[in-house]
């Protein structure tokens, strides 16, 4: 792990840790004691997609090794300017299910808001790493809104990104109440990675937005390996699990960070002495750029069975994939 001398000061709030997260891969690799020979690619591949990490996240990695399962996940590599078949700008079909500018609709009774295009971690895996987001700010929920109002259907509303809680705690109180002019909607659900890699934006103020809502709440995080979760993580997850929220993780499976039995276990059983409920393990989403975080299918179901024999079924994330067009997540037998 790496002391905090090699780090920026203590960032003051939230708000810091964001502005002085790491973007330059030079800095990366020099924070973290690698081959400085890393450097052209990752910084070919960051003009593609930029680099982003906040300092904190980057304290829970190994010095000098370019192997962290941490690292892997957001260490820009020459592997991502590779063209490979079937890896697509859009791997979900979320521009087909659009039903209005930021508003997608994929599934019945439920519909998910683009709230921001912004994130704490740019994830190298990220599906959504090349969507149109200035597209879809347009209006900025108005238009979103009223398309869920027009729809007495929807019952549930997932606010996604981008990152959601990239939000300041003012633009949440006011999505907040628009919400409450929507009686249909019941529920809302957040996605959000920011607990896990900025757990200094689940501050006072966001529990107490979280805990006023009127609505049943659940916040999914997302987490893929055990060491992502610290005493820091874990304080933020009990704030939001204290504001009334319930509490699920979808992990992706990526090779070289997860793609192991006891990777696996020891994730789940971290997240349920945090007070989360493992929800569903992904396959890949085919975006450009990931084809080098591939695990193959049958790999995948195999690993899955092992998970099954090893923990009780209650820890057993669900193995889905994301298919465009399709009504639901589609199960991996």
């Amino acid at each position: 792990m790496i002391t905090a001398k090699l780090l920026a000061n203590h960032p003051a709030s939230w708000q810091d840790a964001l502005r002085t997260a790491i973007t330059d891969p030079a800095e990366l690799l020099a924070v973290l004691g690698l081959d400085p020979g890393l450097l052209p690619a990752a910084q070919a591949a960051a003009a593609r997609f930029p680099l982003k990490v906040p300092r904190g996240f980057v304290a829970r990695m190994r010095r000098g090794d370019c192997a962290d399962p941490l690292l892997r996940q957001v260490l820009p590599l020459g592997d991502e300017l590779s063209e490979a078949e079937g890896f697509v700008a859009d791997p979900v079909g979320d521009l087909a299910a659009t039903a209005a500018p930021g508003l997608l609709h994929k599934y019945q009774g439920r519909a998910l808001l683009v709230a921001t295009g912004a994130c704490g971690v740019h994830c190298r895996y990220c599906f959504r790493r090349e969507f149109p987001y200035g597209e879809h700010q347009a209006g900025r929920w108005s238009t979103a809104l009223a398309a869920i109002a027009a729809d007495p259907s929807i019952r549930e509303l997932i606010l996604s990104g981008g990152d959601p809680l990239s939000l300041s705690n003012a633009r949440l109180s006011e999505l907040g109440s628009r919400l409450a002019e929507l009686p249909q909607v019941t529920r809302l659900r957040i996605h959000t990675r920011q607990p896990v890699v900025l757990p200094e934006r689940i501050d006072q103020g966001l529990i107490d937005w979280l805990a006023g809502l009127p609505l049943q709440k659940v916040v999914v995080i997302h987490a893929n390996h055990a060491a992502e979760l610290d005493s820091s993580v874990e304080d933020a997850l009990r704030g939001l699990a204290g504001a009334g929220a319930t509490l699920l993780n979808q992990s992706v499976l990526l090779r070289g960070v997860n793609d192991s039995v006891d990777a696996l276990a020891g994730l789940s059983e971290r997240l349920f002495a945090a007070g989360v409920l493992p929800y569903y393990l992904h396959l890949l989403d085919r975006v450009r750029g990931s084809a080098h975080f591939e695990v193959p299918e049958s790999a995948a179901v195999a690993l899955h069975a092992a998970l099954r024999d090893r923990l009780p079924g209650y820890l057993v994330p669900r193995l889905v994939r994301e298919l465009s067009g399709e009504g639901s997540k589609t199960p991996v037998a």
